[in-house]
């Protein structure tokens, strides 16, 4: 295969299982929170801080892809209501993001990138807020496009339309890696990209959609399809 055909792969649950590390990070912000400014625990839940940031995403709906926005404004209310100044909401959030940022890849997982990446052109494409230099492994990415950043989330063709702009790559040779079936497959097939479907739990197909190109459930079979 050609140095400049391209992979554009999701990160969160594609590269790591990301629901642990937002529950560790949500209890340990909790506790941060307790210790640090114990009057938001005698005025919220983390039951009330999500039925915030519900309410949050319905007052903001254009914002609803940006979860750094809703996390911060969630912050910055249970901040205010509970007599502390909302700056401090800043320093919850750099510990929150700290702390999310922690992810232990999927066994495999950088071997993998450090090989695709000597051959193609690899672009995260993500509708989370993972940090690829806090994680480390940025400079196994040929670029990165957050949907926060970029205005527009998986499955908008737009995202992808720009991950394929970026690429320099024609789209016909472009694979997109991904575990949600619309948001990454769906998404990815209607940008007109071949796609491989990361289905660690094996699942079957959900819906009438066509199917992807390739299943997979351990990443390392990446290299099986694209370095075969």
């Amino acid at each position: 295969m050609s140095r400049n055909q391209a992979i554009t792969i999701d990160l969160d649950d594609t590269l790591w299982d990301c629901h642990p590390v937002i529950r560790e990070a949500e209890s340990k912000l909790w506790e941060w929170l307790k210790t640090n400014y114990p009057k938001i625990l005698d005025n919220y839940t983390q039951e009330m801080a999500t039925d915030l940031r519900k309410k949050v995403v319905k007052d903001y709906p254009k914002k609803s892809h940006d979860y750094k926005f809703l996390r911060r404004s969630v912050l910055r209310k249970i901040f205010l209501n509970s007599g502390y100044d909302q700056q401090f909401a800043e320093d919850a959030f750099d510990f929150f993001d700290m702390h999310r940022n922690n992810v232990t890849l999927y066994e495999g997982a950088i071997e993998t990138l450090e090989l695709l990446s000597t051959k193609f052109r690899v672009i995260a494409l993500t509708n989370g807020n993972a940090d690829l230099v806090k994680i480390g492994i940025n400079h196994l990415f040929f670029d990165v496009i957050h949907a926060a950043d970029f205005g527009y989330a998986k499955p908008d063709i737009k995202i992808f339309n720009e991950a394929i702009r970026r690429s320099g790559v024609n789209k016909k040779d472009i694979y997109h890696v991904g575990d949600h079936p619309v948001n990454d497959i769906v998404g990815a097939q209607k940008a007109g990209l071949r796609t491989i479907w990361m289905n660690p739990t094996g699942i079957s197909w959900p819906g009438n959609s066509e199917e992807p190109d390739y299943t997979i459930k351990k990443i390392t079979s990446l290299q099986d399809i694209l370095m075969g």
